[in-house]
């Protein structure tokens, strides 16, 4: 396997994602701009943070398919989620959850980073995604 995730000891826990992943492939995938639409472009969850971030995992992982990777080959996460809020971590995380199984995201999760940003590029999208995986 091209990535192998860890924790060191002495990095704070609990959190659901491991701090270091070590990639050892040769090809870099990217996928990036993943957002709570369908394959037509039809607004999915519009108002909704957990829904948003379900469609742009599912997105994501269309995405990472389409170059032969799956969750098991991604290095690091990174959401981008409009107005960020830290009450809104508990939705989020609801959301993120709820396609671990049906995606094969690895648990602990990869490295992870949440950007609370002011806005993201239309006024309904709240989450965006980006994935980086390495294939053999």
């Amino acid at each position: 396997m091209a990535v192998r995730l860890l924790t060191p000891e002495g990095m704070f826990q609990p959190v659901p994602y491991h701090h270091v992943a070590v990639g050892t492939g040769t090809r870099h995938v990217h996928v990036a701009g993943q957002i709570a639409r369908d394959g037509e472009a039809n607004r999915i969850a519009t108002d909704d943070i957990a829904g948003q971030v379900v469609q742009a995992m599912r997105n994501t992982a269309r995405g990472l398919a389409g170059a032969g990777a799956t969750f098991a080959d991604v290095v690091r996460l990174r959401f981008f989620v409009a107005g960020w809020r830290q009450e809104q971590s508990e939705e989020f995380m609801s959301g993120l959850e709820s396609v671990v199984e049906e995606l094969g995201v690895p648990q602990p999760l990869p490295p992870l980073s949440v950007i609370g940003v002011d806005f993201l590029f239309e006024p309904d999208v709240l989450v965006e995604v980006e994935a980086y995986a390495l294939l053999d």
